[in-house]
C-alpha cells in the first residue's frame, strides 16, 4: 500500500498568513500540521509517499526533504492548479499505479489511528474506505447519507445536508477510483470533486464501506479550527524544561521548554509549549499556548495562542488570546505622545481593539 498526501492548496481562509507560507506547515503545539499527517501515514506501516504540492513546492521540499528522516521516502507530485481532490488523485496515478492507497489531507488532524482502518480496509475487501464523523455545519464539507450503514449518496458542500455526516480528509482507494476520476465533469467550482468519483463507484456497484471515527477531527482551514487543533495536542505534552528560570518564575502544570529559552520573574501555566532560544520577562503565558523558537514576550500576557518563530509581544497591557501571530509579527506597546493605536496590517486580517 502507499500513501498519498495532499499538501497544495492556496489556504484562501488563513490569509494574510498563508500569503507567504504553506498553511499545512502552520505549527500545532510547535510542529507543522503536515507532520502529524505523515507521521500518521508512517505509523500506519506505509513508507512509500507521495506528496501532491503546488505553489508552495520549494517550502514544503524543504521542510520534508526526502523523507528519510521520517524513515519514508517521499515522491513529490506537482498539481498544475488546485482543481479538486480527484484531479489530485488522477495527477498522481503514475506514482500509485496498480496498488491500494491511503489518501491523507495534509491540513488534517486526526486523532484515531490511521492502521485501525487500514487493517479494516484490507479485511473487508473494500474498493474505498471513506472516514466519516458528525460536524454541526456539513454544509461546508463533503457529506454521506447513509442507509441501513450502508451509502446511498454522496454530496459536496450541500445547501440542504442530507446528514450531518461529513466526510473525514482521510480515504483509501484501490485503482479502481481512477477510472471513476477520469468519468466524472468539473463541479459548479471549477473542480473535480471526489465526491463525485466516489459516486461513480457507488453507481457501479464497487464495494465501499464507511467508518465513523470516534475521536477527534480538525480540518485546520480557519483559526478557531488551528487553536482548537492546538489546545488538543498540548492536552499530550510532557513537562520538560530545558531553559533557564530566573528571579521570581513559577510553571504550573503540564509545561515544555526548549534549550536556550529564558523565563524572567514570569509565571507559564500550561499546557504549555515554548520553543528555543526565547525570552519570557515579566509576563504571563496562559493554558493552550505554543511559543515558536526565538520569540519573546516582555511585560505581557497571552494564552489560548500560537506565536511562529520570531513573534514579539511587549509592553501590552491587557491579556492577548485566540490568537495566532506570523514569523517575526510584533505587537508592541507605543510609549510616545500623542497616544493612539497603530497598524501596519495586511489583507484579510483581523484585529479587535478593547
Amino acid at each position: 500500500m502507499k500513501g498519498l498526501i495532499l499538501s497544495g492548496g492556496k489556504g484562501s481562509r488563513l490569509r494574510p498568513l498563508t500569503y507567504t507560507r504553506a498553511k499545512q506547515l502552520i505549527p500545532i503545539a510547535n510542529k507543522p500540521i503536515l507532520f502529524y499527517a505523515l507521521e500518521s501515514v508512517r505509523d500506519a506501516g506505509i513508507r512509500d509517499i507521495g506528496i501532491i504540492v503546488g505553489d508552495t513546492k520549494n517550502e514544503i521540499m524543504e521542510a520534508l526533504g526526502d523523507g528519510s528522516r521520517f524513515g519514508v521516502k517521499l515522491t513529490y507530485i506537482q498539481q498544475e492548479a488546485p482543481l479538486g481532490l480527484a484531479h489530485a488523485v488522477l495527477t498522481a496515478e503514475s506514482f500509485i499505479q496498480d496498488e491500494p492507497f491511503v489518501m491523507f489531507l495534509g491540513d488534517n488532524f486526526i486523532q484515531d489511528k490511521l492502521e485501525t482502518f487500514v487493517r479494516k480496509y484490507e479485511e473487508t475487501k473494500s474498493n474505498a474506505l471513506l472516514l466519516l464523523n458528525p460536524v454541526s455545519h456539513p454544509q461546508d464539507f463533503g457529506v454521506v447519507e447513509l442507509k441501513d450503514n450502508k451509502i446511498v449518496r454522496l454530496v459536496e458542500k450541500p445547501k440542504n445536508p442530507p446528514s450531518n455526516l461529513a466526510l473525514v480528509g482521510v480515504y483509501l482507494f484501490d485503482k479502481h477510483i481512477f477510472q471513476a476520476a477520469r468519468k466524472i465533469k468539473p463541479s459548479f467550482r471549477n473542480e473535480l470533486e471526489i465526491t463525485d468519483a466516489i459516486s461513480v463507484l457507488l453507481q457501479e456497484n464497487y464495494t465501499i464501506h464507511c467508518h465513523i471515527i470516534t475521536g477527534w477531527w480538525k480540518d485546520t482551514g480557519t483559526l478557531e479550527d488551528i487553536l482548537e487543533a492546538n489546545r488538543i495536542a498540548l492536552e499530550h505534552i510532557d513537562a520538560e524544561n530545558h531553559g533557564v528560570l530566573q528571579g521570581d518564575s513559577i510553571l504550573h502544570g503540564r509545561v515544555y521548554i526548549g534549550k536556550g529559552t529564558k523565563i524572567v520573574d514570569s509565571m507559564i501555566r500550561g499546557p504549555a509549549v515554548i520553543g528555543e532560544n526565547c525570552i519570557i520577562r515579566k509576563s504571563y503565558v496562559g493554558p493552550f499556548t505554543s511559543i515558536g523558537d526565538e520569540a519573546c514576550i516582555e511585560e505581557s500576557e497571552v494564552e489560548h495562542s500560537i506565536l511562529l518563530k520570531g513573534a514579539s509581544i511587549q509592553g501590552i497591557g491587557s491579556r492577548i488570546q485566540d490568537s495566532l501571530l506570523g514569523v517575526d509579527a510584533k505587537i508592541i506597546k507605543n510609549h510616545t505622545r500623542p497616544h493612539a493605536l497603530k497598524f501596519m496590517v495586511g489583507d484579510h486580517s483581523q484585529v479587535h481593539v478593547l
